[in-house]
């Protein structure tokens, strides 16, 4: 794949957690919410300021996040679903 985000966004792919089970009810997958948890796959160059130089990310490849329940646009590449949002919406980087 060869996708690279600008500026101070970063490519995000969702991190599932396993299937709960509460008094032997199994929840359906079309019921259950989208992680909030996530790997980082790849990052942009970072926030260009106003004098003309870059802001480095914080966050970089394999940092293991979690962000807001409604944060950046969900993508599909190569059939695989991807998050793609900007740095500020981050956050927590785990472990």
């Amino acid at each position: 794949m060869a996708l690279r985000p600008l500026h101070d966004r970063v490519l995000v792919k969702r991190v599932e957690q396993g299937e709960a089970q509460v008094g032997g009810i199994i929840i359906p997958d079309t019921a259950k919410e989208k992680p909030q948890r996530g790997e980082v796959v790849a990052v942009g160059n970072g926030k260009l300021l106003e004098n003309g130089q870059r802001c480095g990310l914080e966050v970089k490849s394999g940092d293991v996040i979690l962000f807001g329940k409604y944060s950046g646009s969900d993508v599909k590449i190569d059939g695989v679903e991807y998050l793609i949002l900007r740095e500020d919406e981050i956050l927590a980087v785990l472990g």
